[in-house]
């Protein structure tokens, strides 16, 4: 794929003439795509086309707007299997979940269609019998949305729909690991037919230049914390621009006494080592309580064991190949922390070298167990990848200290049969998702998304994003032939 730019519905080159490549993290020498090196002409381009088509967009009808996504997402329904084909290909997690992410990402759409033609906005009552007063919805402009490569079809997706829905114009800077997903989002746009200028896509390492671009109004951001706490400090230095950022997580799935271990065990695979332990709410700490410690463990690790590591495009692989060169060395810097900081290893995990694994970025999981430590970092820092501490504890008190023993917080499951031990968790443990008896991954599109901490504050993502690319706005009429004012103000002189 020779991929392009996307701005104002049209394909382009980038300005500089540099270009990136999109390589296949299972097979190294597969190159996917070439995708232009944005520079601060496409990024002044992208927003003068953004702003030009804002204000048509803006003041069509919000059914109108909606309509637009209808024929997207039959597009992206008619493609499902090719487009997931390529999210696999491009970031190395299996197909079920490569399927799994368009799917998220048809929801999205979906959901964004299905709210057009319900009600929009409040009918308040005023203090004052002669008037009537409203809160209605005002997009805020030009929206920056800047999005990970581990859902790049799902995540920009739960981005763009909302923003441009509720009237906003996007800018999407995906990236430059799944560039060739995000091509295909602006080739179904395109065909969809949405105004020039609506939706522009930027590739390669542009987003200092959005962030800081005095006309975009709300960046929208799904990655790290360090680059996270960046955009917030550059952007609380704008008068007219917000952000909203979700930045990772340090997530737990806590085992309880009373848990069922068959739940707790296929539970804790799952948050563990879907997508290599590459998602944000992956859980990377299992909090499991001494009466079932033993038997937890030693089902975990057997099953571990067998868990079948390779081509995520075969259907029969649980786990693919992390996402490039960098993730293997910090994965395995914070295997070496673990033991050099006293961990008792169950399963010594790394690099994969054999015949099937020497073109992929492949990792075997590194479990082991340690007793809750603050001073420890590997218990408190986002590895990001298949690595997972075993901390036991004593009680359920114990169990939600050590949970909120972090500076994240953003995913938590409980494993437990007593829905008042569940009921303490649910109110004592800080974080923005929460699940009983399930793992700590498997949002959808019509709930919240977002943690607290370092995870982000709240937002942003799915539905309710709806209330960060908007501001309400109060609007109130006098039908009286006098003015009439609340608490009692007077005219009078």
């Amino acid at each position: 794929m020779e991929g392009k730019n996307y701005i104002n519905g049209a394909f382009v080159n980038g300005s500089s003439g540099d270009r990136f490549e999109s390589r296949n993290p299972a097979n190294t020498d597969e190159v996917l795509g070439t995708f232009p090196l944005s520079s601060e002409t496409d990024v002044n381009n992208a927003v003068h086309a953004a702003q030009e088509a804002y204000d048509g967009w803006r003041r069509l009808s919000r059914i109108k707007r909606g309509e637009y996504f209808d024929e997207f997402v039959q597009l992206l329904k008619k493609d499902r299997e090719e487009i997931s084909q390529l999210v696999t290909k491009e970031c190395g997690k299996g197909i079920v979940e490569g399927r799994a992410d368009v799917t998220e990402g048809i929801h999205m759409v979906q959901y964004v269609f299905g709210t057009v033609r319900m009600p929009h906005g409040d009918v308040i009552d005023s203090e004052i019998s002669e008037k009537d007063a409203f809160m209605r919805r005002k997009p805020k402009g030009v929206v920056a949305a800047i999005t990970p490569w581990n859902f790049p079809f799902a995540i920009p997706l739960w981005l763009i729909c909302p923003s441009v829905v509720e009237g906003n114009t996007v800018i999407l800077k995906p990236s430059r690991e799944t560039a060739c997903t995000a091509n295909k989002i602006a080739e179904y746009a395109h065909k969809a037919g949405f105004p020039p200028g609506v939706i522009n896509v930027l590739h390669g390492g542009c987003g200092d230049f959005l962030v800081k671009h005095p006309d975009t109004h709300m960046v929208l951001f799904v990655g790290s914390n360090d680059v996270g706490s960046e955009i917030k400090k550059i952007v609380a230095g704008f008068h007219n621009k917000m952000c909203a950022c979700e930045m990772g997580g340090k997530n737990a799935l806590i085992v309880l006494d009373d848990a069922n271990l068959d739940i707790a065990v296929n539970a804790a695979i799952i948050s563990a080592f879907k997508t290599s332990g590459q998602r944000c709410t992956s859980a990377s700490r299992f909090i499991v309580h001494e009466k079932v410690l033993s038997e937890f463990e030693k089902r975990f690790v057997e099953i571990t064991k067998r868990m079948r590591i390779g081509n995520p495009l075969d259907e029969d692989v649980f786990m693919g190949p992390v996402i490039n060169q960098s993730a293997t060395e910090k994965i395995a810097r914070y295997n070496d922390l673990a033991k050099k900081e006293g961990a008792t290893v169950l399963l010594d995990g790394g690099r994969l070298t054999g015949e099937h694994y020497k073109k992929g970025y492949f990792m075997s999981p590194f479990v082991y167990r340690m007793k809750t430590n603050p001073k420890s970092r590997v218990l408190h820092e986002e590895v990001f990848g298949p690595h997972v501490a075993i901390i036991p504890v004593k009680s359920i008190d114990e169990a939600i200290e050590v949970h909120n023993d972090t500076d994240y917080g953003l995913s938590c499951a409980v494993i437990t049969e007593d829905f008042r031990k569940a009921r303490r968790i649910r109110d004592d443990c800080e974080y923005g998702l929460g699940y009983v008896n399930l793992p700590t991954i498997g949002a959808e599109v019509h709930l919240p998304f977002g943690g607290v901490k370092k995870s982000g504050t709240g937002l942003p993502s799915a539905s309710t994003l709806i209330d960060v690319v908007t501001h309400r706005t109060a609007w109130t009429v006098n039908h009286a032939m006098e003015i009439k004012m609340a608490q009692g103000l007077t005219v009078k002189l």
